[in-house]
């Protein structure tokens, strides 16, 4: 009356579903550089700490005794297991099924781990490695009928971007549906040289005459530095580093602070070099990035999109062992100005902060919009206001440090205006409608103009105005909360991660995240 024969056959499937494609395309999978499916589970994920759910979902084949002879599993495998301790659900694409195409008609296991992840609130992590839930020319033969496109189950992975956070790494040639799980998420990651993003592939653009390979087409060069990833990683290794490392910073849901860890490093360290940081020459530029590891706990800053919208430095860290989200102006590039793909990338950054409930540091150099015929023409304005307006509906806590020049209206958004804001400024801050040196001559052209000495008397005026746009003059006014030593700046900050900390309810936010 034992179970045995039946046990057996079950322990029989979930071995041949652990060969996967077979022996030859695992070889292929390698010699092309990539680890399978489960290797990459196994390197992700906290060692031995995956729970596989539908681990014997497949194509089974029978002889005439009814007797499994043959079993192909499907592309996706699923499940729950730990990263850094927590629990996590993942999803990996098995290429060396079908190239990891939904031809299996397994589209309910697609849905069942975005289900999963909502659900359970857990953070969920996609492996992506072709379609990904995508189909192929193929389906239509197998199906014997041509399907009519939909996005079955795209408003549940919508969803989870406002519940729960979402990392998803393309690890090899991704398009289609697999395209848009990965650009749909809070975090994405593209490994150089082994993996490509696009709407369709080299095979069907060749159709429009044009002729690229996967890499000219869709490589992270592109994509890195267009806004679609956050991230281009050097192996596959460095991408599961990564993703751990970024859900460090969260919480497992919105329902939830973001942890706290032990803090290492002194909340009142005072940090000498910042009292030279800012050149006094305001058209000389300086390094953001030592600055923004100055001030925040020893080590703990992690940078997203570094290579696009670059104008404007973004990224997670640790205040007196709190996460924080952190922006740092970079006067390297435009000068700090808010390009279109600066105003986008602050704009998605903010939802990040928001849904998760990080309150914002905001390191600020910003000289306003840029300006001139290719900012027009972009659009500058209109993704500006969609930014600014992410921001006045934010309700995180926010801390501005005014560090040199902020000027006119993206300047203006240094902070939430529509509520409380820690504001503070550098003896070297410098504000206003607009720089001097921009309005000067417009403003004053009749006076200068009659002037017996023109030059002379633009420089008399020049002066003046330089001495009332005095940060001290504004303080006087309390224009500003208060001019600092910059030497202080870490201790101001940790002072206001602390004092908000109990001030961040916790809950879905009022409006959605928006990828």
């Amino acid at each position: 009356m034992s179970w045995r024969a039946e046990v057996d056959e079950l322990q029989e499937r979930q071995r041949l579903a652990q060969q996967m494609g077979g022996t030859e395309r695992v070889r292929r999978q390698h010699e092309g550089g990539k680890l399978t499916v489960r290797e990459r589970i196994e390197q992700c994920l906290d060692p031995g700490s995956f729970h596989e759910i539908g681990s014997v979902t497949g194509e089974a084949q029978y002889d005439d005794e009814g007797k499994i002879v043959a079993f192909t599993s499907t592309y996706l495998v699923i499940g729950r297991g730990r990263v850094n301790g927590r629990p996590v659900v993942i999803a990996g694409d098995d290429f060396t099924v079908r190239g990891g195409s939904s031809e299996g008609g397994i589209k309910d296991k697609l849905l069942r781990v975005e289900m999963m992840a909502r659900d359970l609130r857990l953070p969920l992590i996609r492996l992506v490695d072709g379609t990904g839930g995508g189909g192929s020319v193929r389906t239509t033969e197998v199906l014997g009928y041509m399907k009519c496109p939909s996005l079955l189950g795209w408003g549940l992975a919508v969803e989870n971007l406002s519940t729960v956070p979402v990392v998803a790494l393309a690890l090899g040639s991704v398009a289609g549906l697999g395209a848009m799980r990965v650009a749909g998420s809070h975090y994405s990651v593209m490994v150089k040289e082994t993996s490509q993003l696009f709407v369709a592939g080299p095979p069907v653009v060749k159709r429009i005459g044009q002729h690229y390979t996967k890499n000219e087409l869709g490589g992270s060069q592109i994509h890195a530095r267009n806004g679609t990833v956050d991230d281009e990683a050097a192996t596959e290794a460095d991408a599961f580093e990564r993703a751990r490392r970024f859900l460090s910073y969260l919480p497992c849901s919105v329902y939830e602070l973001p942890e706290r860890t032990q803090p290492r490093d002194d909340p009142t360290r005072s940090i000498d070099a910042l009292i030279d940081a800012i050149p006094r020459d305001t058209r000389k530029v300086y390094k953001v990035r030592p600055i923004v590891e100055a001030v925040v706990d020893a080590g703990s800053f992690f940078e997203i999109g570094r290579w696009w919208g670059r104008s404007i430095v973004t990224g997670f860290a640790r205040m007196d062992g709190w996460p924080v989200a952190l922006m740092a102006s970079d006067p390297y590039f435009y000068g700090g100005a808010w390009t279109v793909d600066a105003a986008r990338k602050i704009r998605r950054f903010v939802d990040l902060a928001q849904t998760f409930h990080l309150p914002m540091v905001h390191l600020v150099d910003c000289p306003g919009f840029m300006i001139g015929l290719e900012a027009e023409q972009g659009s500058a304005i209109r993704f500006g206001v969609e930014t600014i307006t992410a921001i006045n509906g934010s309700t995180i806590p926010w801390c501005a440090i005014i560090m040199r020049k902020c000027f006119g209206i993206a300047g203006g958004a240094h902070a939430n205006n529509a509520r409380y804001s820690h504001r503070y400024a550098w003896p070297s801050a410098e504000w206003g409608s607009l720089p001097i040196q921009g309005g000067l001559e417009v403003a004053y052209r009749a006076e200068i103009e009659a002037a017996s000495d023109p030059k002379a008397k633009l420089a008399e005026i020049e002066a003046r105005l330089r001495r009332l746009g005095s940060p001290f003059r504004s303080a006087e006014a309390f224009n500003i909360d208060e001019i600092v030593d910059p030497r202080e700046t870490r201790k101001i900050v940790c002072d206001f991660v602390n004092v908000t900390a109990g001030a961040r309810p916790v809950g879905p936010t009022a409006f959605g995240y928006r990828p």
